[in-house]
């Protein structure tokens, strides 16, 4: 039986097709960590590398079995393999970081002291961003500028993955899609305190970046999911039960106006545009409180089966047979 305690800190570094910066980003963040006195452990998810990432990796684990790293049998996405990493981890803090060595390590300890001060998440706040201006900077200014407006999360970067958890915060959030970027809003619905910091920030030297625009209108798309399950997730039928209801008064006070026309002025009723449309919101209100009465059976049926994989893992390397047992225990929770 393993009695090693947790460590305090869990990095998680998602890795795609990162092999030449898979050697400055450990240096950095080994330079950084032994001047702390904190325990580590440091998790990599190898998202179905096609480089030699995973090459990198191994020789990295093999000198230190602090670093674990997980192999997915394919490209998953970023959202899963945080959700992996976080499934993995067993720290009391849980810290993420990019592979591309855009975000600066020597930032993590200053995350951490606001987390001692009290915050369940301190942010990372690129303010002095080294990204193209059209295809990065202006996007992501805008969608970070409408989530904080919908979502009343004042974070200006919830883009930058550099940020810090309390384990409790995030250990039961589900993660799919391009949820990743919504943990401080999701997290904030269950009372986080959360505080937003300057880090540095640094030009990508080396590989090329997997962002793009389509990325950012999946987010803008996600965000109505999060604002979905933030509100409704228990009893979706609220949302559309309102809409039904809404449909139903507009379709009486269209027929209302059958009728009175028909009283006042003698109009054919059967000719009147205001009939049909007094069908057509009758017809919504139907649909409406049928789709609100699916969604709530549905929800239900997530409940109680519990959370569905999304995604596979082919290798794991440093971690035990508990560990791993662990990980899927808390991933069907």
């Amino acid at each position: 039986m393993n009695t090693t305690p947790p460590p305090y800190l869990s990095l998680i570094i998602p890795v795609y097709n990162e092999e030449k910066n898979i050697i400055p980003l450990f240096d950095a963040v080994f330079d950084t960590f032994k001047k702390q006195s904190f325990s580590y452990e440091i998790i990599c998810i190898d998202d179905g590398s096609i480089d030699d990432s995973f090459v990198f990796l191994i020789d990295i684990a093999n000198d230190n079995n602090q670093v674990k790293i997980i192999r997915f049998k394919k490209n998953f996405g970023q959202t899963a393999a945080m959700d992996a990493g976080i499934s993995y981890s067993k720290g009391e803090i849980i810290v993420f970081l990019d592979a591309d060595m855009q975000n600066d390590p020597s930032d993590i300890p200053t995350l951490l002291r606001k987390i001692e001060e009290g915050y369940d998440i301190a942010s990372g706040w690129r303010t002095n961003r080294r990204d193209k201006l059209f295809l990065r900077k202006i996007p992501s200014k805008l969608a970070n500028s409408l989530i904080r407006r919908l979502s009343g999360v004042k974070i200006h970067d919830l883009g930058c993955s550099l940020k810090a958890y309390k384990r409790d915060m995030i250990k039961d959030i589900h993660l799919y899609g391009e949820m990743h970027r919504f943990l401080p809003v999701i997290a904030a619905r269950k009372g986080a305190k959360i505080v937003e910091l300057p880090v540095k920030h640094h030009a990508r030297k080396h590989g090329k970046s997997h962002y793009n625009l389509n990325r950012t209108f999946k987010v803008l798309l996600d965000l109505i999911t999060v604002q979905f399950i933030s509100a409704y997730s228990t009893k979706p039928i609220y949302l559309y039960g309102g809409f039904a209801l809404l449909s139903l008064f507009l379709g009486l006070l269209s027929g209302l106006a059958v009728i009175l026309m028909k009283i006042f002025y003698n109009t054919d009723m059967t000719g009147n545009p205001f009939l049909l449309l007094t069908v057509l919101f009758m017809l919504i209100t139907i649909i409406l409180a049928l789709m609100g009465v699916q969604t709530e059976v549905l929800i239900r049926i997530y409940h109680q089966q519990g959370k569905t994989n999304h995604y596979f893992v082919n290798e794991t390397i440093n971690i035990t047979k508990e560990e791993k047992w662990a990980s899927e225990k808390k991933h069907q929770e």
